[in-house]
């Protein structure tokens, strides 16, 4: 089991330089986008980045978990189902591209953006192409390639970095250095944000020419033939998918129509809580990280005679590490709004709240291991949809009277809830013992801890970085000797 153990930490490392070390520096453009643009503008940026995922999820049609089940199946030869999900996704994609050619300027119009039907475009590009390398990354995570998937994902982020800075920081200063100068003329300020799309639509196309590769290896004509029942598989996930996605961005996809001020008023809101919730992004990109490697890992693991002993155990050490994340973006919350523009700060109430949410999507994550085992994916899409519809209603009820502020407690309540309800499927269909008296007290201690630290720091005047860092480190001496200390000890007998 410790061996077992250690590669998929290994695999969540290497994962992780990708998704969370190479998006942390991705990060890094929230204050530059928030320094540089108002409110209202960054409004505009997570509105459309709040649709680009609910698209992300359905233009990719779930290929990518339905490929992880068929892939090494004794009737399908080896190779074939990544052709035939991938020529899919070819093909459904390059549908996508030509509506949205054909209806930008309508779809402009209904967004209210009637001046920049290119968003549209850009963002349809985007979602095609990452849509289609989901599957090329999907297979090297098959095939264990971690660095290989790290280095293409870190490029991508690298080059979406430099062509930012360019756009919005080096092409500005010099049209205004040599106002006659070719870059003065190239360079257009009423585009504003959309250079921040443009960025992101060459980032995506220089990511797929780095996944040639594995693009080319196609053998269609076998794959069309079994594209059926991977689709069968797999368009559950996109309802799972889909509700996940609804749960995430359909409050910073509705904020604008449902606040009950004027137009700029409500994307100003937006654009504050859209900031304050990257700041809640280290436990979101942990969870994805840790997906990254478990999925292939919980399946390849499924035969053996202590798969479930290992799952609890997993799920144990996952938690204590969120609590982790929590505790260290709230007991340093000074530190970390610096990452925002002044003007986004009033948000930050909402950040503890986030964060919460995204350690309960952690676990829904690891408990979603039983239906994806059992084929009962449909159920799994059951529990989604119930998330989603708690999410629809609480934010249509609790927006128009309380804010934006209500999205955040919307998340929680939807992502609490349906790790309750996934947690009492899984037991009927694929009972796994996992510790949950040991989970809650590290979630009580986690919120105890938080607490403290708040009434210490605004009751009693604390110094914030003595009060956090004594906190953190109370935590951490406890996870030690409780958890960590034992399983070494266990290594070395």
């Amino acid at each position: 089991m410790l061996n077992s153990l250690k590669k998929l930490a290994q695999q969540t490392a290497v994962y992780g330089l990708s998704s969370i070390v190479g998006r942390f520096l991705n990060y890094l453009l929230v204050p530059l986008y928030t320094y540089t643009f108002p409110a209202e503008d960054y409004g505009v940026v997570s509105e459309f980045y709040a649709y680009a995922g609910f698209f992300a999820v359905v233009l990719a049609f779930g290929l990518e978990t339905g490929y992880f089940r068929f892939r090494s199946r004794d009737d399908m030869p080896a190779g074939v189902a990544y052709s035939g999900a991938l020529g899919f996704l070819l093909l459904a994609n390059t549908v996508f591209i030509l509506a949205v050619v054909i209806f930008r300027n309508p779809l402009a119009n209904l967004l209210r953006y009637p001046d920049h039907p290119e968003y549209l475009l850009w963002f349809g590009l985007i979602l095609a192409l990452d849509a289609v390398s989901a599957l090329p990354f999907a297979r090297l995570r098959a095939e264990e390639r971690a660095l290989r998937f790290a280095g293409i994902k870190m490029a991508e982020i690298l080059a979406a970095i430099a062509l930012n800075l360019l756009f919005l920081l080096i092409w500005p200063k010099a049209a205004r250095l040599w106002p006659g100068s070719l870059a003065a003329s190239l360079y257009d300020p009423a585009m504003g944000v959309g250079y921040i799309f443009l960025a992101n639509l060459i980032a995506s196309v220089f990511k797929t020419l780095l996944l040639l590769p594995q693009l080319r290896s196609l053998r269609l004509r076998e794959g069309f033939r079994v594209i059926k029942p991977i689709l069968t598989y797999s368009l559950p996930m996109v309802v799972i998918g889909l509700s996940g996605v609804i749960n995430e961005t359909l409050d910073r996809a509705i904020l604008k129509y449902l606040l009950p001020y004027d137009l700029n008023t409500n994307l100003r809101l937006l654009g504050i809580y859209g900031a304050c919730y990257k700041l809640s992004i280290l436990m979101t990109l942990f969870v994805q990280a840790f997906r990254y490697a478990a999925e292939p890992f919980f399946f390849a693991y499924a035969g053996r005679a202590d798969a479930k002993r290992v799952y609890a155990q997993i799920m144990q050490y996952f938690v204590i590490f969120c609590v982790f994340i929590f505790l260290l973006v709230t007991l340093y919350l000074d530190a970390f709004q610096l990452f925002i523009g002044p003007e986004y700060r009033e948000g930050l109430d909402v950040v503890p709240i986030l964060l919460l949410a995204n350690l309960f999507l952690g676990i829904y994550v690891n408990l979603s291991i039983w239906y994806k085992l059992t084929d009962r994916t449909l159920m799994g899409a059951w529990v989604s949809l119930f998330g989603s519809a708690l999410t629809v209603a609480l934010n249509l009820w609790w927006i128009p009277i309380l804010g934006y502020r209500s999205s955040a407690w919307a998340t929680l309540a939807c992502y609490a809830s349906m790790t309750a309800a996934s947690y009492l499927l899984g037991q009927r269909y694929y009972p796994i013992p996992y510790p949950l008296l040991k989970i809650g007290t590290y979630l009580l201690f986690g919120l105890l801890l938080y607490g403290m630290d708040r009434e210490f720091v605004e009751f009693c005047g604390w110094n914030t970085w003595t009060t956090g860092s004594a906190l953190l480190g109370i935590y951490l001496l406890v996870a030690t000797l409780a958890d960590f200390r034992p399983l070494l000890w266990r290594r070395t007998a």
